[in-house]
C-alpha cells in the first residue's frame, strides 16, 4: 500500500476525502475537487505555465462500451491552429497533473492539445488501475481520438501522438492498429520493456501469472519505487505525492500480466522491424534518467547485427 501523505494546507474534511478508498471514480473525482487549488499551486514550473488567453475544457463521455471517460482539451484562445497532439499518460496517472503545465504551454505555441484518463485511471470510470486487457485500452484510446480528429475544425491539421511511460506503449499499439492515420509521434521513455530489475524472479513471475487466472484484481504484485527511478530531485519526487487520485498500491496481477504481455509484443515488433517501424510514424524518442527504453536497445542491436 502507499504510504500515507499528511498536507499541512488542507483541514480535517479535505483530508478526511484524501485518506479514503480511492479503488471506484467517485472517490477519485471527489479527492481532485476537493484538492484542485492546493495542487495546482505547488511550486513547479509546470504548474506556473499560464492558462490566460487559453479555451481549457473538462468534460465526461461515455464511450461505446457504456463506460463513463473523462477528457480534457487545452486550446489556443485566438491564433489559428497549426496541429492536433492527443496524450497518452503513464502508468497509473491522470492527464490534470503534470501534464497539466506541457499542455498549456503547447496550447500556448497555437497545438490543440487533447487527453484522455482511461477506463480505470484518473477521474475516468472504473476500478482503480485495473488493465483487464491492454488492447481495450488502445481501442478506447483509438475511439476518443478518432471523434477529436473528425471534428471539421480538426480534421485537416496534421495529427501528433504523445505518450508517456506505459502511454508510449499505448501509442505504439495505436500505431501498429492505425499505421497510417497519424503524422508523427513523441514518446517519453516508453514502456517498450519491462525492466530486469523490476520484473520478480523468474518463479515468483511464473506463480503470480498462475494465480493473476483466479484473483485477477489483487494487488499482490512486488514492484520497486518506480518515482524514485524517474525524478533525480527529492524535491520533485516529494512533489508528486501531490497528485493525489494517481495510484500508489502494489500493481494488481491482471494488470501486470498484461503489462508483460504488451511489452513483449511491442520488444518482439521492434526487433522484427527496426528503425521501419521507428520511421514509419515519424517517432521521437525522449528518455528518462533512471527510465530504460528497451526500444531504443533493440533498435541498437538491430543495428550493430
Amino acid at each position: 500500500m502507499g504510504k500515507p501523505v499528511r498536507f499541512e494546507e488542507v483541514g480535517p474534511e479535505v483530508r478526511k476525502i484524501l485518506d479514503a478508498h480511492m479503488d471506484e471514480a467517485p472517490a477519485r473525482r471527489r479527492a481532485r475537487d476537493a484538492f484542485k487549488d492546493v495542487q495546482l499551486g505547488i511550486d513547479h514550473i509546470l504548474f506556473k505555465t499560464p492558462e490566460e488567453g487559453l479555451k481549457i475544457e473538462e468534460k465526461y463521455e461515455v464511450n461505446s462500451r457504456g463506460v463513463e471517460i473523462f477528457t480534457k482539451s487545452w486550446l489556443p484562445g485566438t491564433s489559428q491552429l497549426k496541429a492536433v497532439v492527443c496524450y497518452c499518460h503513464g502508468y497509473g496517472d491522470t492527464c490534470t497533473f503534470f501534464f497539466e503545465g506541457i499542455a498549456r504551454k503547447l496550447a500556448s505555441e497555437g497545438y490543440g492539445v487533447f487527453a484522455m484518463d482511461y477506463p480505470g485511471f484518473g477521474l475516468s470510470e472504473g476500478l482503480h488501475c485495473y488493465i483487464p486487457s491492454f488492447d481495450r485500452i488502445v481501442d478506447d484510446v483509438i475511439e476518443h481520438f478518432s471523434k477529436v480528429k473528425a471534428n471539421p475544425d480538426y480534421r485537416t491539421l496534421p495529427s501528433f501522438l504523445f505518450g508517456q511511460s506505459m502511454g508510449g506503449a499505448v501509442v505504439l499499439k495505436v500505431h501498429l492498429k492505425q499505421p497510417n492515420a497519424w503524422d508523427g509521434a513523441v514518446l517519453v521513455a516508453p514502456m517498450c520493456k519491462i525492466a530486469d530489475d523490476i520484473v520478480p524472479p523468474w518463479l515468483v513471475t511464473q506463480i503470480l501469472i498462475g494465480v493473476a487466472k483466479f484473483l485477477p484484481k489483487q494487488k499482490l504484485v512486488p514492484e520497486k519505487d518506480l518515482a524514485e527511478a524517474a525524478f533525480r530531485e527529492p524535491k520533485k519526487r516529494e512533489q508528486t505525492a501531490y497528485n493525489v487520485i494517481a495510484y500508489r498500491h502494489k500493481p494488481r496481477l491482471g494488470t501486470a500480466l498484461e503489462m508483460l504481455r504488451t511489452t513483449q509484443d511491442i520488444e518482439r515488433r521492434l526487433q522484427e522491424c527496426g528503425p521501419a517501424f521507428i520511421s514509419a510514424l515519424n517517432i521521437t524518442f525522449i528518455g528518462l534518467p533512471g527510465l530504460a527504453s528497451a526500444a531504443d536497445s533493440a533498435w541498437r542491436g538491430r543495428s550493430s547485427n
